[in-house]
């Protein structure tokens, strides 16, 4: 049942301006005063609590990242939660004081991809006068004090869901999107994940919550595995100790397992997916790469294993995450490792870059 909100007056205590952190050019990246956004039609102003990052806005900054604004415009942050401050005409979904957390890509609502769910494909991507926009990628994000986002991307927050999960509800729509888009019904089935990252982390979280008899964690960091244990994985193998594949073969009694989930984005991993994979299971690419990947894929074919692509978090996969978070059943907040004001936003991307302190989730609090 849709819950309608009647509109609410919007905050009286919203300034005209606010600091904002403005990409002038690669790597150079300044906290600096902006008009606070006015939301037009369908939008929604939202006062940031907090804006994670990832590898992703590392991209953005070293401007390797198409169809973002032009610099001096682009205010970047894709991963953010706040509170609602004031509505444009026709939302009545949403109203003031009301929390919320987002997806990132709002589609343009009218083409083929959009209307079967998979708005992350739009095929009006980066257009905005088709309606198209991508929070902190191909418009402004969250890396500011105020954030205006579509409201047919944000979601309202139970008070169960802090700040802190919230930031991590898109990371889990990622994983889950993944899982949907491989028709992935995992009840009673092993599964691998490469990668204890935030996205290999809460994807594992959300197979065992599915019903996955065995969640097999690969990964290279111990903290990282060791996290991955507290949040449910059965087995978290180290790969700088054992060997990950002849492991998961080993505990699943030489078969392999029937969904291998890649999300480390390492160029060697891919081949060892197909080696963990049974015959006639699957392979899930959730990660980026930062070269061409080799892969033996005749050995792929001679076990009739299916492959699968997934960008970030379409088909309603949010809102999922959102009700599994409601519940209990996913644990975000923990992830978080590091805090940075958004003063001294440049020192938490050093931080991230140089992998300083072994951050996991580093967010910007405005």
């Amino acid at each position: 049942m849709v819950t309608i909100r009647p509109p609410g007056p919007p905050d009286p205590c919203v300034p005209a301006a606010m600091r904002a952190a403005v990409l002038f050019g690669p790597g150079d990246l300044r906290v600096v005063d902006r008009p606070v956004p006015e939301p037009r039609a369908g939008e929604v102003l939202v006062r940031v609590a907090m804006c994670g990052t990832c590898g992703t806005d590392l991209k953005i900054l070293d401007g390797h990242f198409p169809q973002t604004p032009p610099y001096g415009e682009h205010i970047p942050g894709h991963e953010w939660t706040g509170t609602v401050v004031a509505t444009g005409s026709t939302v009545d979904e949403v109203a003031p004081g009301d929390r919320v957390c987002i997806e990132a890509h709002h589609g343009c609502g009218r083409c083929g991809n959009c209307l079967t769910g998979r708005y992350t494909a739009c095929l009006n991507y980066g257009d905005p006068a088709k309606g198209h926009r991508a929070t902190g990628m191909t418009s402004n994000g969250g890396f500011a004090q105020y954030a205006v986002h579509h409201v047919s991307a944000l979601y309202r927050l139970p008070a169960r869901v802090t700040d802190e999960d919230a930031v991590l509800i898109t990371t889990a729509g990622t994983g889950l999107y993944g899982l949907d888009t491989a028709g992935a019904y995992i009840a009673g089935q092993d599964v691998a994940v490469f990668g204890p990252g935030p996205v290999g982390l809460m994807t594992a979280q959300v197979c065992k919550r599915l019903g996955a008899t065995r969640v097999i964690l690969v990964g290279t960091r111990e903290s990282r595995l060791r996290l991955g244990r507290e949040l449910g994985a059965d087995h978290a193998l180290n790969a700088r100790e054992v060997d990950p594949v002849g492991t998961v073969l080993d505990l699943t009694d030489g078969l392999g397992v029937d969904l291998a989930i890649e999300a480390s984005g390492s160029p060697d991993v891919p081949e060892q997916c197909g080696r963990v994979t049974r015959r006639g299971g699957k392979i899930l690419f959730l990660a980026y790469y930062p070269e061409p990947v080799r892969l033996d894929l005749s050995a792929i074919v001679r076990k009739d294993i299916t492959m699968y692509t997934a960008r970030g978090e379409g088909g309603d996969n949010v809102r999922r995450a959102v009700a599994l978070a409601a519940a209990g059943m996913l644990r975000a907040g923990e992830l978080v490792t590091h805090r940075f004001p958004l003063e001294d936003i440049a020192e938490a991307f050093r931080v991230l870059r140089e992998r300083d302190g072994d951050p996991l989730k580093i967010v910007i609090v405005p």
